[in-house]
């Protein structure tokens, strides 16, 4: 009698779904793997987003989810609880409880390059339905706005508490 085994996947380099995202973090996010694509047991969502220099990820909270970020290249800072900013560089890690309030701020003059592993998953699903198809190679586009219903999208996925509205039970 065998043993039952996980599945295996490889993604390449120019492999996953890119989504460029709107103000105020411009950039892009590529999704990578999550327990849908992998039929894992746990899950989870990984996924990479470049922040433009200047620019930020708004700060929030997630309610039912854990994030763990890499720093894969630029500075920046992270913003935690709405007082304490952390300098965070190429190779600095952070990981990031429920409900605990962050907002991640590009203030070197290159893209912040972030790896995202989100468990329970989800942020994946977020980005694709806030933004707009990326393919290789073309240029960024010009900075546009967020979807007119940001507060439901946020409500409905992983979101908490953002600077929309207030915490909702989930």
């Amino acid at each position: 009698m065998s043993e039952a085994v996980g599945e295996i996947k490889v993604v390449g380099s120019a492999e996953g779904e890119s989504f460029w995202q709107p103000v105020p973090a411009n950039g892009f996010v590529r999704n990578l793997l999550n327990d849908r694509a992998v039929n894992s047991i746990t899950k989870f969502s990984l996924s990479s987003q470049s922040v433009a220099p200047g620019c930020f990820i708004r700060e929030h909270t997630h309610s039912a989810n854990e994030e763990i970020v890499y720093v894969a290249s630029g500075t920046g800072t992270i913003k935690l609880d709405g007082r304490d900013e952390v300098p965070v560089a190429a190779g600095s890690a952070v990981f990031l409880g429920f409900n605990r309030k962050h907002q991640w701020n590009n203030t070197g003059t290159e893209p912040l390059v972030l790896i995202l592993f989100f468990c329970p998953g989800g942020l994946d699903d977020f980005h694709k339905e806030i933004g707009r198809p990326k393919k290789a190679g073309e240029p960024a586009p010009a900075p546009f706005p967020r979807p007119d219903n940001i507060a439901e999208i946020e409500a409905r996925t992983v979101f908490g508490w953002t600077d929309l509205k207030p915490a909702i039970p989930k």
